[in-house]
């Protein structure tokens, strides 16, 4: 019994490392956490993820945790992802803007408040299903799975009309096999300087002592092994441009890691109707390796209101390399 887990337990891991990696030359790709990296929703992940700058619109702290004190009301944001080889990635989150008044300017309309604070609460889903779990023989033993998962909590502080700083704790959880698991608590931290109301530039520090600790004890007995693999740490400049005038959002950003990249996104918006937003961009543009697979995107979204309530349908279609069909990620936005 215990050479047949041993067996499932390595078909398990490769599949599931490797299934949401690229091939080994895509760095990023085939270091642990992949899946932390691939977005965030219909609309980041239309605009090439170059979102650590964007403060207008339903917003994530996933990609900087300073942008929900300029969140609108309240946002609920949910996505699913169709992926090919039996894989899954969903999301869900949370945001909230909390503004602040002393008692004397809470009497006067129309006024600004003295400060905002923003809260944002998610979780990032992932996994593969359907894997073919045999014994040494050959013969079937049943369908396996994994799920990874990532839930987070983010905090956010506006000092000024322009400055805002945040931070995020998340929490991961991978479930490989039956007695094999592990968990671990990461940090983000990010900050946003609106420059005026057209330029906003930021900064984020993303997965500061986020790693997986394995301890395959339970199944090796006295021949298990403790590992560690440590997330990729990531280092990011942003900037954003808004003209409201003809309605585009315009975004850059440059992310350097501990895992030697250096790679350029870009996305673009275009509110071409009162509700419908079409969306495009390019993720994966790394200047440290020129065999690197760019990815482009593409999207779009329509909302309708309902008196205060704003329902919004979202979508992105995004070019896969290295695999039989591409992906398309739908969902839903509740603003409120």
């Amino acid at each position: 019994m215990k050479i047949l887990n041993k067996y499932f337990i390595t078909i398990i891991f490769l599949t599931s490392t490797f299934v949401f990696a690229q091939p080994q030359f895509t760095e990023l790709g085939s270091r642990v956490g992949a899946f932390s990296r691939i977005g965030f929703g219909a609309r980041g992940i239309a605009m090439g993820n170059a979102m650590s700058a964007v403060i207008n619109g339903e917003l994530v702290s996933y990609y900087n945790p300073a942008v929900t004190v300029f969140q609108n009301n309240n946002s609920v944001l949910t996505g699913y992802s169709f992926l090919s080889i039996d894989r899954n990635l969903n999301f869900l989150s949370f945001s909230r803007r909390f503004d602040f008044y002393s008692k004397k300017d809470s009497l006067v309309e129309n006024l600004k408040p003295r400060n905002s604070a923003g809260v944002s609460i998610g979780v990032i889903n992932a996994g593969v299903s359907n894997i073919d779990g045999r014994d040494n023989n050959g013969l079937p033993t049943g369908e396996l799975s994994t799920s990874e998962n990532q839930f987070y909590l983010a905090l956010a502080n506006r000092f000024s009309d322009k400055l805002s700083i945040g931070i995020t704790a998340k929490f991961y959880y991978y479930k490989l096999f039956e007695e094999i698991s592990t968990t671990n608590l990461g940090v983000d931290i990010g900050a946003i300087y609106k420059i005026n109301d057209q330029f906003t530039v930021a900064l984020a520090v993303i997965d500061i002592n986020s790693k997986y600790k394995w301890d395959t004890g339970p199944v090796y007995d006295k021949d298990g092994v403790i590992t560690e693999d440590k997330f990729p740490v990531l280092k990011k400049l942003g900037v954003s441009y808004l003209n409201k005038t003809i309605g585009l959002l315009v975004s850059l950003e440059f992310e350097n890691s501990s895992a030697e990249t250096n790679i350029l996104r870009a996305g673009v918006e275009f509110n071409i109707y009162e509700g419908l937003y079409l969306r495009g961009g390019i993720d994966q543009f790394n200047f440290s390796n020129t065999d690197w697979p760019v990815r482009p995107s593409l999207g779009f979204s329509f909302y309708k209101s309902f008196g205060n309530f704003v329902v919004g349908a979202d979508y992105a279609f995004v070019i896969e390399q290295y695999s039989n069909a591409d992906r398309h990620i739908i969902g839903v936005t509740f603003n409120f």
